[in-house]
């Protein structure tokens, strides 16, 4: 036991509480809000993990939170909009693990915080809404890459029209789907899961605790002034990702 409970390379004791921390908090803000848990992960494990492992870690943390929010929210799932993304990302998952490539890690870090700005800025285009094969072929290919792309799956979700419940628990389902693959790929690729088992199964019991949390304030509060909070969050720690990039 352990051996099993040695830390992974790379990964010290107070990173991993750090971590811990940050998975309860995305999970609560992503089934309080909908979506953002994902970003704020990503960018604090993109601080914390080794570049090579980001990616795998993040999905499988990912996998884990999300299935669970849609187990909580199972009645409210829309299960016509999971048809055609799943097909779409089955196709864009095996494309992406064809070209993915070891990155240097200045590379990573940089994309990463890039990509983090850019979904607290931009919108996705709102064709992506109507397509749900490209939507899922689109964001399951990136997602090879830069891990977190709820904001493209988003737009595909609010376009079903659903109440809130409904949104936040087919967006759950939708990721499940796409993060399932993505652990699927990676391990296919070779990437050794078993050495950060106990940690992602760790990190995930502290997103279903999150996640349970956020449940019981869903629909109890107001998002605007809590989502301008979180988009500052996340430009602030991908800007510090990005300098941390550039100075080495």
């Amino acid at each position: 036991m352990g051996d099993l409970m040695v830390m992974p390379e790379g990964l010290s004791l107070a990173a991993f509480w750090a971590l811990m921390a940050t998975s309860y908090a995305a999970s609560f803000i992503t089934a309080a809000l909908g979506i953002g848990g994902g970003a704020l992960l990503l960018a604090v494990m993109a601080s914390l993990v080794p570049p090579a492992a980001l990616i795998p870690v993040h999905g499988a943390v990912q996998l884990a939170s999300n299935a669970g929010r849609m187990g909580m929210l199972l009645s409210h799932v829309h299960w016509p909009a999971l048809k055609g993304f799943t097909l779409g990302s089955i196709l864009g998952a095996g494309l992406g693990g064809l070209v993915v490539v070891e990155l240097p890690p200045a590379i990573i870090q940089v994309s990463v915080g890039l990509f983090v700005i850019w979904s607290v800025f931009s919108k996705p285009p709102k064709w992506l809404s109507r397509f749900p094969v490209l939507t899922g072929g689109i964001s399951s290919f990136l997602t090879m890459f830069f891990g977190a792309t709820g904001l493209f799956v988003a737009g595909y979700t609010k376009a079903q029209n659903l109440a809130r419940h409904g949104h936040v628990a087919t967006h759950a389902a939708l990721m499940t789907v796409q993060h399932c693959l993505k652990v699927v790929v990676f391990g296919i690729l070779g990437f050794a899961f078993g050495q950060w088992l106990w940690v992602v199964v760790a990190l995930s019991v502290a997103g279903l605790a999150g996640t349970f949390s956020g449940r019981l304030v869903l629909g109890r509060m107001s998002d605007a002034g809590f989502k301008r909070a979180l988009d500052i969050l996340l430009v602030l720690i991908a800007l510090r990702l990005i300098w941390q990039a550039l100075t080495g």
